[in-house]
């Protein structure tokens, strides 16, 4: 069957790989912002969401941030990484984990992952431990979480911090509990591509109360401000090191009219999710391709729907093909072992076959709230039909 065809059968419309949605009231409380004027950060906005983050998770203290790369920079500061402190992570995720370690002069350790989850291997992370090590940053893929029994009870054993990247995570559980509520420190984008989006956005969830006072003078840049607003001080000053890590009340009351619809959104990307399962699965009975199995004691939340290509070279031909079709199926995170950076300021511990062998197969297909379940059909018509 021809491409144009192809069009004439199912129509022309192209299929995003993702759109940003609003969801409900995010114009009505930007307008109640800027009708306010009062648009910097900090304000009634920003309060509710964090309470309502604080809430939902069952934490100690939330702080939204500016990006979840902001916040995975306040924990490495929060965690005291020191130059030649290391941090065992997967490189199979964004460059923002590694980041915040390397701007503290720490060094990223990367780990392998597994197979079914593709999240970072805990079995292999013992033997990665050396006596610098000060910290594990797991990353929870497609939003399905970590081993984090394991890992915590690794972490304990080493009196090592645990950092959960927990940027794909919004609504996702590991054995009834939610992700973001395990580690000392968790870090949840609300980017564009996410599942609850401010355009940029993130937060910080601070899960130990004995970090809580020193994580509000470093998200306040370095000052007791927060103290000052209490008014248990008359006036603040610089005490400690910080950053600009608030966000304006523009971008938390965007953030807020997600949160409302939240649990309602997440539903509607698991239908989506589910569709794909159920209608890709008999393509991987007949051994074409493969699709994720996340293990059903982790409730993940539908943010995202892969295949496995049989070979590196069938997933660039499919990419092309899928182009072709209008539908935007695109690959995902290029190792960090394997980058140029990630050579310079980190390390590998052992092989990284699993990592390399997925990384090299994986196409991420479209998947948001713009989409019906027609065209998660069109979708898998136009995969059926794949080179083969």
């Amino acid at each position: 069957m021809t491409d144009k065809a192809w069009n004439i059968e199912l129509g022309t419309d192209v299929i995003d790989f993702n759109t940003a949605e609003t969801l409900g009231n995010e114009l009505a409380y930007i307008a109640e912002v800027i009708n306010g004027k009062k648009i910097s950060g900090n304000g009634r906005f920003t309060e509710i969401c964090s309470k309502y983050l604080v809430d939902l998770l069952g934490s100690p203290a939330a702080f939204l941030t500016p990006s979840c790369t902001s916040a995975l920079e306040m924990a490495a500061l929060l965690c005291n990484l020191q130059p030649g402190d290391e941090v065992i992570m997967p490189s199979y995720t964004f460059t923002s984990t590694a980041n915040a370690v390397v701007l503290r002069g720490a060094v990223p350790v990367f780990v392998d992952i597994r197979p079914d989850t593709l999240n970072l291997d805990e079995k292999l992370i013992e033997a990665a431990i050396t006596g610098h090590t000060k910290a594990i940053m797991v990353v929870h893929y497609a939003g399905v979480g970590c081993e984090m029994d394991a890992i915590l009870d690794i972490a304990r054993r080493y009196n090592l911090v645990v950092i959960e990247d927990a940027a794909q995570a919004m609504y996702a559980d590991f054995r009834d509990k939610p992700l973001g509520s395990f580690g000392d420190f968790a870090a949840f984008s609300f980017h564009e591509t996410k599942n609850i989006i401010s355009g940029e956005g993130g937060a910080l969830i601070v899960n130990d109360p004995d970090r809580i006072e020193r994580a509000e003078i470093v998200w306040e840049k370095g000052t007791n401000r927060i103290k000052f607003k209490r008014g248990v001080v008359n006036k603040y000053n610089w005490v400690d090191i910080g950053s600009s890590f608030l966000p304006s009340e523009i971008i938390a009351a965007f953030l807020y009219a997600q949160f409302e619809k939240g649990q309602e959104a997440t539903k509607r990307r698991l239908l989506l999710w589910e569709g794909y399962r159920t209608a890709l699965e008999p393509l991987e009975r007949k051994g074409r391709l493969n699709i994720p199995h996340p293990p059903e004691y982790c409730r993940h939340n539908g943010h995202i729907f892969y295949i496995l290509a049989p070979s590196a070279r069938l997933r660039e031909l499919w990419l092309n093909e899928l182009s072709g079709a209008g539908i935007g199926a695109v690959i995902h995170y290029v190792p960090l072992h394997s980058a140029p950076a990630g050579r310079k300021f980190g390390r590998s511990h052992g092989g990284m076959t699993v990592t390399d062998d997925i990384s090299s197969r994986l196409i991420r297909l479209p998947l948001h709230l713009g989409m019906t379940r027609e065209h998660v059909s069109r979708v898998v018509e136009r995969i059926d039909h794949l080179s083969v």
